[in-house]
C-alpha cells in the first residue's frame, strides 16, 4: 500500500472484445487480470445484455453497472400528462441525454412513463423497479448509485430486497426489448472505430 501498489483492478465501459483481450493478455503474460467491469445498464439502456454481461459471466468478472436510473429518467419524476422536461442541471450539462426536443429523448420519456405505470401496477416505486431490474441479471454483482441528498438515498434503500415476477419482467421486455439502448448518448463511450473516420475509410487522413 505504501508503495502505491494495488491488489485488484477493473475496467469501465469496455467493449466486449476488450474485456476478452484483457483476460487473454493477463493469462499470457502471467499478470493480475481485471476482475470487474462497470458498464452503463438500466431499463432504458440494455445494450450490455448483448455481449458485455455474457462475457463477464464467462470470465467470472464482477459487474457494477453505473447509471441504473438512466441519469434521472427512472426517478419517477416523468409521469403521463406532465409538462415536458423541466429545466435541470442535467439538461444544462448533458443536453444530448436530456434535451426533450431530441427524438431519442422523447422515446426515453415514453418508455419511462410506461415503466412508471408498470411500477404502479406492481405496487413499487419506479426507482425500486429500476434498481431491482438491474440486480435481477445473474451477471450483476451490485449497482453504483449516486444519491445527492438524504431523500434520494432513502428512496433507493430496500431495492435489493425486491424480487420482480416473471410477468413484470416480461412486460419490461415489451416496453424496452432486451439488448436495446434507446439513445446512443446513454452508451457512455464511443470507440475510435466509430468516432474516427480513418479507422473505417481507406486512404482517410491518419492512415
Amino acid at each position: 500500500m505504501h508503495q502505491g501498489k494495488i491488489r485488484y483492478f477493473g475496467t469501465t465501459t469496455f467493449e466486449p472484445h476488450q474485456l476478452v483481450e484483457g483476460q487473454w493478455a493477463a493469462e499470457r503474460l502471467r499478470l493480475q487480470r481485471p476482475v470487474t467491469e462497470q458498464p452503463p445498464y438500466s431499463l432504458l439502456a440494455r445494450a450490455a445484455e448483448r455481449a458485455v454481461l455474457p462475457v463477464a459471466e464467462r470470465y467470472g468478472l464482477g459487474v457494477l453497472p453505473w447509471s441504473p436510473l438512466a441519469g434521472g429518467w427512472l426517478s419517477g419524476r416523468y409521469r403521463t400528462g406532465d409538462p415536458a422536461h423541466a429545466e435541470s442541471s442535467r439538461l444544462e450539462r448533458q443536453p444530448h441525454r436530456h434535451d426533450p426536443a431530441l427524438e431519442a429523448n422523447r422515446r426515453k420519456r415514453e418508455a419511462a412513463e410506461q415503466l412508471g405505470e408498470l411500477a404502479d401496477e406492481a405496487g413499487l416505486s419506479l426507482i425500486h423497479l429500476a434498481l431491482a431490474f438491474v440486480l435481477e441479471h445473474p451477471a450483476v454483482s451490485t449497482v453504483i448509485i449516486g444519491p445527492r441528498t438524504q431523500e434520494h438515498l432513502a428512496s433507493q434503500l430496500g431495492a435489493a430486497d425486491v424480487r420482480l415476477s416473471q410477468d413484470v419482467l416480461d412486460r419490461i421486455d415489451e416496453i424496452v426489448a432486451p439488448g436495446v439502448t434507446i439513445s446512443p448518448a446513454d452508451e457512455g463511450y464511443r470507440p475510435p472505430s466509430l468516432t474516427e473516420a480513418s479507422t473505417r475509410r481507406r486512404g482517410a487522413p491518419g492512415r
